[in-house]
């Protein structure tokens, strides 16, 4: 009788099989109260590694952190009367604390802008304080009514950026920027998932943005899952705030703004985007442990051979976990290593270190061989660089194959429906388009341009709408 498999097969049933691997590779458990997440030390591992491979682009970008406070007066989001329609269905709002009734409710921060423009709109004075460049690293909360771990919960954490700039071109391009060289890179060259970008339509766009730029990804299943998004504010948040700064001429002049973030989302993405059957596979640039040694027997030279492999392999520069417990039988601790989606796992025995070689599996291509066990620090760099394009590669291949040319309304709903994306001309499609769209469980991700750049406005010539379903 075949042994029942670790996890419910992506062909399956690809939900089912997400929420396996989150349990089993022990990433995260559903929180106490419905919609919220207990991230476990695994999976919080990849968020710590996403951070500070973010944090990192971001100060590059000339961005400081920040924190702001987790409660907004409710007063302030009524300011901005297009953001706080937007939000209105996902508030948390604290009516009661201390034992009384509150004077005036309490939101609980579903995101920022408000309560930043009330600061900013007390720091700038003069063009000598912009650009006003902050981010912060916070929880939000958002009423989530289809809750799903990682990729749709009431509380999830993230960055925000907010900016404050002198004139519209500059808060453009910097939106831009951070579209670009921080989130784009990010997610290409360490996550190792191909991403679109575009902007978004009017229909899809940020409560109380002029214009949201955004990054899709084409999932595992075939759906898309928005990954990050930069908004160019305009000034609608420096009416509401009277955030004002005495330009060089003389004059009182309202500053255009920029918002953006990213979130644990992209560990939902990453799962997605890369799993497999048999679990994780983690991108070696990402990877907390990129190489794991495992001792096969309790024997004393053998843990002592792992060890010392081990301590090579840091002096090298790779991040690596020595599995030694060897209490624990060999094959259930291979099999939760490859849940974990570890890059590289060697494998040392007896028998091994007679030859002085290890066993070298690789769990994003699969396949094992025996290496010298002096040639091990050399030679990881090399299989971890080729690792890593691999997956690039693969999301890549995925989405190309997977994406077809509409030209109706209807060729478009049948390919989301058949579980790929779909390209039609927006001035084909529309806003009406659209809507029929939506009605089938079908969005426009974004626009983007005939060549994939961005277009600089909706209707610009030559625009194309990505369409799909998505998480």
């Amino acid at each position: 009788m075949a042994k029942a498999p670790v996890l419910t097969p992506q062909a399956e049933d690809f939900p089912r099989w997400y929420q396996d691997l989150i349990n089993k590779a022990e990433l995260a458990d559903n929180g106490p109260v419905r919609g919220t997440m207990v991230i476990r030390p695994y999976g919080y591992g990849l968020w710590e590694r996403m951070q500070q491979e973010m944090d990192a682009r971001i100060k590059v970008a000339g961005a400081q952190n920040a924190y702001f406070p987790l409660f907004i007066p409710q007063s302030y989001l009524t300011r901005e009367a297009e953001h706080v329609e937007g939000f209105a269905p996902e508030l948390a709002i604290v009516t009661h604390g201390g034992g009384k009734d509150l004077e005036e409710p309490v939101v609980v921060r579903p995101t920022s802008e408000t309560i930043i423009n009330e600061y900013f709109s007390k720091w700038v004075q003069s063009y000598r304080d912009l650009p006003l460049l902050i981010n912060q690293w916070a929880n939000v909360v958002r009423w989530e009514m289809r809750p799903r771990v990682f990729l749709r919960t009431t509380e999830f954490l993230w960055q925000e950026g907010h900016t404050a700039h002198a004139t519209y071109e500059d808060a453009r391009e910097y939106a831009a920027r951070i579209h670009r060289d921080v989130y784009a890179d990010f997610m290409t060259e360490v996550l190792g998932i191909d991403v679109v970008l575009g902007r978004k339509t009017p229909r899809e766009r940020f409560a109380g943005a002029v214009n949201t730029l955004t990054l899709e990804a084409m999932m595992g299943d075939g759906k898309a899952l928005q990954m990050g998004t930069s908004h160019e504010l305009g000034t609608n948040f420096a009416k509401a705030f009277h955030t004002e700064y005495l330009s060089k001429e003389g004059r009182q002049e309202l500053v255009w703004q920029t918002s953006w973030g990213t979130s644990t989302r992209m560990v939902g993405g990453l799962i997605m985007s890369h799993g497999d059957d048999q679990g994780l596979r983690v991108p070696p640039r990402l990877a907390a442990v990129q190489a794991v040694v495992l001792a096969i027997k309790g024997d004393d030279a053998v843990v002592t051979a792992v060890r010392s492999i081990g301590d090579r392999l840091r002096a090298a520069g790779i991040r690596v976990h020595v599995d030694d417990r060897t209490e624990t039988p060999f094959g259930r601790r291979v099999v939760d290593w490859e849940l974990k989606g570890v890059p590289v796992r060697i494998e040392v025995g007896p028998r091994d270190l007679e030859n002085g070689t290890a066993m070298l599996a690789r769990r994003i291509p699969g396949g094992k061989e025996p290496v010298p066990i002096e040639a091990l620090a050399d030679l990881l760099p090399a299989v971890l660089e080729e690792d890593q394009a691999t997956l690039l590669r693969e999301s890549r291949t995925r989405r190309t194959s997977l994406t077809s040319e509409a030209s109706t309304v209807e060729e478009a709903a049948e390919a989301a429906a058949a579980g790929g994306w779909a390209r039609i001309r927006w001035d084909v499609l529309g806003p009406a388009g659209e809507a029929r769209l939506a009605e089938q469980g079908v969005s426009v991700r974004c626009l983007v341009a005939e060549d994939g750049s961005v277009p600089r406005s909706d209707d610009a010539p030559g625009t194309v709408a990505v369409v799909a379903r998505a998480y």
